[in-house]
């Protein structure tokens, strides 16, 4: 049977994203986007249940009995992290483990232009990362924290399920709390979070109505908060967070997120078609009195054209940003089209011009 070392040393050293081990086929890995079955036996249900036994805690692998399913992060020596998500299937156990680099990358090595790192300087308010499942979300939010902590001598409280990338103290205190290991729920975390004197708190994801409305009472008595949401673009992000209120509460979450919304990025990844690896494309809008009073007067549906002509505030729409990188030759027509926020547009755009 293949050993966890060997799989785990394989995905490190040839820069795989995700290995996938499931009963009845070899183990899956995904490289650049792509699945690929390694040249190896089909895994019997014996082999994924010791693989994950194998870097699983007690706590988790009870956790994986009783609920079916366990969610946890562990170091693979001191050259990558993993985040793993364990769970039955058909009474057999599979998994999935994605890598999480122990480097940190830049914002410009990401490709987010010079106007996002102003926003890490702001006193309060909210930033919001936003794209669908394995977009990149938790490497561009880790690297705005890494800025700050190298940068800034402030105090930093993230909340993660689990832990994906370890910040060391380095100019800043940061104090890393993992749902489920350290408090029961992210909305606890943020309720104790405030008497702990932060002054950048991070929610790894606003997933239900009271953990929102804790990130935005955060953000609106002095703390800079930055989340997440499985949104792609600025427009429904705000829909989407106003919506998980009730109705008659509505018109008070769009005046505080007219007041305390800093900005909102939202990204997609895209295979590179010039070399090997993949690409993020980004709509950046940051919030300006227009921006707020559209949010305030329930009109986000406009808010995307005052993103094409905030170019001088450091915004771009995420379809402007997929036409220049299809222009520059790194990423394929079809995927363009895919990722587009208004393919009808874009195909109309491309054809007025010679590319």
């Amino acid at each position: 049977m293949v050993e966890m070392d060997e799989l785990l040393d394989l995905v490190v050293t040839e820069g795989v994203s995700d290995l996938h081990l499931e009963v009845g086929v070899p183990p899956v890995i995904r490289l650049h986007g792509e699945m690929t079955q390694l040249d190896l036996p089909p895994l019997q249900p014996e082999d994924t249940e010791a693989l994950v036994k194998s870097i699983a805690s007690p706590r988790h692998l009870q956790q994986l009995a009783e609920d079916g399913g366990t969610d946890f992060g562990f170091a693979f020596g001191d050259r990558a992290r993993f985040r793993v998500s364990a769970f039955k299937q058909k009474g057999c156990i599979g998994s999935v483990l994605r890598q999480i680099p122990n480097e940190m990358m830049s914002l410009a090595k990401i490709g987010l232009p010079p106007s996002i790192k102003d926003l890490l300087y702001r006193p309060r308010g909210m930033i919001l990362v936003t794209g669908p499942t394995g977009s990149g979300k938790s490497t561009t939010l880790a690297s705005m924290i890494n800025v700050i902590n190298e940068e800034r001598a402030v105090h930093i409280i993230t909340v993660e399920d689990p832990i994906e990338f370890y910040h060391h103290h380095k100019k800043s205190v940061v104090i890393q709390r993992e749902v489920g290991a350290d408090v029961p729920s992210f909305s606890e975390a943020l309720r104790r979070a405030l008497r702990q004197d932060p002054d950048i708190i991070l929610v790894g994801e606003l997933r239900d109505l009271v953990t929102i409305e804790a990130a935005v009472t955060a953000a609106e008595t002095g703390h800079l908060v930055f989340g997440t949401l499985h949104t792609t673009g600025a427009a429904p992000t705000v829909d989407r967070i106003v919506d998980a209120f009730p109705t008659n509460q509505q018109p008070q979450i769009r005046t505080q997120l007219a007041a305390g919304l800093v900005g909102v990025i939202s990204q997609v990844l895209l295979p590179r078609i010039d070399k090997p690896g993949r690409v993020a494309a980004f709509e950046i809008m940051i919030t300006t009195p227009s921006i707020q009073a559209l949010i305030r007067d329930g009109k986000t549906f406009r808010i995307t054209s005052d993103i094409q002509t905030g170019a001088k505030f450091g915004m771009n729409t995420l379809d402007s940003h997929l036409v220049d990188l299809y222009k520059k030759g790194m990423v394929s027509y079809g995927e363009v089209i895919t990722k587009a926020q208004d393919p009808e547009g874009i195909v109309q755009t491309l054809a007025n011009t010679n590319v």
